[in-house]
């Protein structure tokens, strides 16, 4: 009597701690004194635990309580099973069985079911061999009892295999191997037993329905559903030659036509599609079965695809989003499982049409679901395939290799003959119209899409605009590699029509985002198609004479527009420079492009005052730009209009018609050129542009009035035109450098000029450039010395400090593309282009140009060295020392590891052997001198206070401590790993 009443003691207590710990209403002491009591019952006596458990999944107990003795059971089973006998063991299992028995009531919660169901199956899991067979006869009898207890039986069978499907920490190798080879070997008797279940409770659910007994049919439902459920538990494993010889295939291929199993049946075929081919016996099976799933896809593909082109047809939400789950099971089953089809013509060909029906489809989430299988079929049939061959010796292997390869080659070749030119335009069309994102139409615009369903950025789970463009244009690429005549043909007519379109537009500039959307779809076709793989783009002299008149046509009708509006303006410009391959091997249009740029830049006034009008000075930089990417794609064919461009340089130069920036990127483009043509011409080309810069840069009166003191640089400040034409100067001198010497694919840049035959085309003037660079670097460096610091102005102060953008980049929630101002030149620095010279400076200007002459001028220093001995023999190491470690003290963390990564890591890899100890000694020491001195201050505030103490006192001004301390964090680890780079650099680690 007193041990049974010392049971219902611990029952009870065990009951109000389980109430206790789930009660948010409690106190925290006592959900942590119940927690506390409830884990020292899990982990007490065995027995206790059992006997208490059992009792509290009775239906006396609450839900709650119930359900936290079933999680209570499980533990017992899954941690603490060894310590029970044979017999104990039977026992359990037998007393759980019951358990489903006594659960099998309409009114028992589904929560319930489940985790009675989830017992069982944990015990059979651990007992499979001792109980499977012993148990199986009881469970097709329970099952057959009623829609209830089907539910649990099939609740069961849907846990029993989550071992093989979750992995479980838990469970050791040899007991999961154990496990996956008794339910295989069982799957004759499993598979049945869900196909009839699925057949019997489907037929009665709609027996009932039709006799309007709602309720009966949703129990029955209920029953399929988990049925189902269990169904797609064995999808991703068993054989599916046994999913097709037990009717799965065929039970779940049914369900589909209705409309509340139709997604839990279409798991199953998710499922499926992405298996992978056996290399046994069972592989024609496999082939066979594979096949009969493409085909029930395909029906059902076919029928919604009709009754969504069908004016009248009623489709809902939910039919869009069966038909997504059906795309997604079509677009796994050709990535992995096309070879089942293949052979077969009629087949292969009816898939093709009905994945592009998807991707016409003016719902995006199908067109985006259908793109990737679009892109991976042409990546695939369009690489080259790669076998590695390791020779035997008697050639067997190499004969194997070159079967197999010949095997691939074959259906790569068959894959692309089905992806005829219809296929290849309807692609196109989809994708050149689809390149517009619908934040950008505005209201009312005379060009009509149709009824696509545009990307938005209110569209959730399909990531960025830019990755699904990216996707489209490699799409367009590949396509007009392998139909370059479809391609240029499509792409042209498209652009062709959108400009008659623009014509008539009575605002063409609203009208304008269709236009600026096709500007890559061309740059990509044309790029593909003149990538310079072939003699004759197109493999045919006719597809090259084709090709050239198609391209021309669309050419003329480019130049033939007379456009003065900014926007439309810089958009011309942009499909010029894309139609920069073009040019390369048609040099006829070269002079009536260069001439129609010249045209654009001169319509758009040059001198603007007004703010609002700053998009004519971004059109003007962005013509001048189409310079330099029409001079590289171009190559030679821009080279006997050298002559031409440079006069018409001279005469708008003359006339004060050209900013210093625009003559900037015109003389880089002019560099670009000159590349092409050796190094006598780039020799030419350099001594033209840099001498009329170099007769303002060596004045000594600025250098005097700007450079001889700390404070001059706040004179220069005040000198806004001159500040920027020094910026101008500094950048142009880093563009020379980059753009001189040996193009990429020859000799590396590098290698000092003692390792080539002639010199490098700047080498001789240096000994002008760099001196003032010198000066004008240790002015800039002084600002932030203590004594010179505290005399500055307060608007020189804030500009020193780092901008909101850097801050942010550096908490990570900054977009790094804003540091780049409003333009961002090729292979230039990054700044505002649109304040130059027209407003009194502010602090965000004076910000620009300091970040802008450090950026540029430690470029030029670093790209200096790399020349090898004309830097290191013309310049005094002690005039470069100076200017960079005089001031190393009081230099910011952010400005040491920029000038650690831009000029002393080029100067170590580039120094000769013979002058290492000259310069490393004076460059090197003192930097490893303050940086053991700052590493050793942080990390022992790290340390021993929680802070990393950067000295950047005026780059971290304002914020939360937690802010500061993630900002000086990143500081030290940004430093210390370029301080390590430049080690690795010279073998010192």
């Amino acid at each position: 009597m007193d041990e049974g009443n010392n049971d219902n003691s611990i029952v009870n207590n065990v009951a109000r701690a389980i109430v206790a710990a789930l009660d948010w209403n409690s106190t925290p002491d006592a959900r942590k004194a119940a927690s506390f009591y409830l884990e020292s019952i899990k982990a007490g006596d065995i027995r206790v635990l059992v006997n208490t458990s059992f009792l509290l999944v009775k239906k006396d107990w609450s839900s709650e309580i119930r359900l936290h003795a079933f999680k209570m059971l499980q533990h017992v089973v899954r941690f603490r099973w060894e310590e029970f006998g044979p017999s104990e063991h039977r026992n359990f299992a037998n007393a759980a069985f019951d358990l489903m028995s006594e659960i099998a009531d309409t009114c028992e919660e589904w929560a319930l079911k489940s985790q009675t169901a989830a017992l069982v199956a944990e015990i059979v899991r651990r007992e499979f061999v001792n109980l499977w067979q012993e148990l199986l006869p009881s469970l097709v009898s329970l099952s057959s009892k009623g829609h209830v207890q089907a539910e649990l039986v099939s609740m069961m069978l849907r846990w029993l295999p989550e071992d093989i499907t979750v992995h479980n920490e838990d469970l050791e190798g040899d007991r999961r191997r154990l496990l996956l080879r008794g339910l295989t070997q069982s799957l004759p008797e499993i598979l049945p037993l869900l196909f009839t279940l699925l057949e019997r409770h489907y037929g009665a659910a709609m027996n009932e329905l039709g006799r309007q007994q709602l309720d009966i049919a949703k129990q029955h439902a209920a029953a399929v559903t988990a049925t189902l459920n269990a169904v797609n538990a064995y999808a991703e494993w068993a054989p599916l030659s046994d999913l097709a010889k037990y009717g799965i295939i065929h039970g779940c291929c049914f369900l589909l036509s209705s409309p509340d199993f139709r997604l839990h049946a279409c798991e199953f075929f998710k499922l499926v599609s992405p298996r992978k081919r056996p290399t046994d016996d069972s592989a024609s099976d496999f082939d066979s079965a594979m096949s009969n799933i493409f085909q029930i896809l395909m029906n059902v593909s076919q029928d919604f695809l009709v009754r969504s082109s069908s004016a009248g047809a009623a489709i809902d939400e939910n039919d869009y989003e069966f038909a997504e789950y059906v795309c997604e099971s079509m677009v796994s089953l050709g990535s992995s499982n096309l070879q089942c089809v293949l052979g077969d013509s009629a087949t292969f060909s009816l898939y093709l049409q009905k994945m592009l029906g998807f991707f016409q489809h003016f719902k995006l989430a199908l067109h985006n679901q259908s793109l990737q299988f679009w892109l991976a079929l042409m990546r695939d049939s369009m690489s080259k395939p790669k076998l590695s061959v390791h020779s035997s010796g008697d050639g067997s292997t190499a004969t194997n290799a070159d079967f197999t390869l010949a095997q691939v080659d074959d259906g790569k070749r068959k894959i692309l003959t089905f992806l005829n030119d219809n296929i290849c335009s309807t692609i196109l069309d989809i994708s050149f119209q689809r390149m517009l994102r619908k934040e950008k139409l505005v209201t009312g615009t005379t060009l009509s899409l149709g009824v696509l369903e545009l990307w938005s950025d209110d569209f959730e789970d399909k990531g960025d605009f830019g990755s699904y463009r990216s996707r489209l244009l490699e799409l367009i690429k590949l396509i007009a590699s392998n139909k370059p005549l479809v391609a240029a043909a499509k792409v042209s007519e498209r652009i062709i029509m959108i400009i008659r379109n623009l014509l008539n537009s009575p605002m063409p500039v609203q009208d304008l985002a269709v236009m600026e959307s096709m500007q890559m779809a061309l740059e990509n076709v044309v790029s593909s198609i003149f990538d310079g793989s072939n003699q004759f783009p197109g493999g045919s002299s006719e597809v090259h004479s084709a090709l050239c008149r198609i391209f021309e046509d669309l050419l003329r009708e480019l130049l033939s527009l007379n456009w003065t509006e900014p926007a439309l303006v810089e958009v011309l410009g942009h499909y010029l420079d894309a139609m920069g391959p073009f040019l390369k091997y048609f040099p006829n249009a070269v002079a009536s492009v260069i001439n129609k740029l010249f045209e654009l830049l001169n319509s758009l006034p040059f001198i603007v005052k007004d703010p609002s009008t700053s998009s004519t000075r971004h059109a003007r930089l962005q013509i001048c730009t189409s310079f330099i990417r029409i001079a590289k794609a171009a190559d030679k064919s821009v080279l006997p209009h050298m002559k031409g461009i440079a006069d018409t340089m001279a005469h708008l130069q003359r006339e004060g018609r050209l900013l210093r920036g625009e003559h900037n990127l015109l003389g880089e483009a002019f560099l670009v050129m000159a590349s092409a043509a050796g190094s006598q011409q780039q020799q030419e080309v350099l001594a033209w542009l840099l001498e009329p810069m170099s007769q303002q840069w060596i004045q000594i009166e600025w250098q005097n009035n700007y450079l001889s003191e700390p404070l001059g640089l706040v004179r220069l400040c005040s000198e806004r035109a001159f500040m920027w034409s020094l910026f101008h100067t500094v950048t142009f001198f880093e563009k020379a450098l980059k753009r001189s010497g040996m193009r990429k694919g020859n000799l590396n840049l590098q290698k000092s000029s003692t390792e080539n035959s002639t010199p490098h085309p700047i080498a001789s003037h240096l000994s002008w450039m760099l001196p003032p660079l010198l000066k004008l670097l240790r002015g800039m460096h002084s600002l932030w010395s203590p004594s010179v610091f505290q005399m500055l102005p307060g608007e020189i102060k804030a500009a020193m400090s780092m901008s909101d953008v850097e801050r942010s980049s550096l908490l990570g929630g900054g977009n790094l593309k804003s540091l780049k101002g409003t333009l961002t030149f090729v292979d230039g620095p990054q700044f505002d282009v649109n304040k130059e010279g027209y407003t009194e400076p502010n602090e965000a200007d004076i910000r620009n140009w300091l970040k802008g002459i450090r950026d540029s001028g430690y470029n030029v220093l670093g790209l200096s060295t790399t020349i090898g001995d004309p830097f290191f023999k013309c310049m005094d190491v002690d005039s470069v020392a100076l200017t960079l470690i005089e001031n190393i003290q009081s230099m910011e963390f952010r400005h040491i590891r920029q000038l650690v990564h831009s000029i002393l890591i080029p100067l170590v890899k580039s120094c000769p052997p013979d002058m290492w100890e000259i310069w490393l000694q004076k460059l090197l020491h003192p930097l490893f001198v303050h940086c053991h001195q700052a590493l050793s201050c942080s990390w022992s505030g790290l340390l021993h206070e929680g802070r990393a103490k950067v000295p950047d006192n005026h780059g971290i001004l304002t914020g939360s401590d937690l802010k500061v301390e993630v900002m000086e964090e990143k500081l030290q680890k940004k430093r210390e790993g370029k301080i390590e780079e430049m080690f690795e650099k010279k073998g010192l680690l």
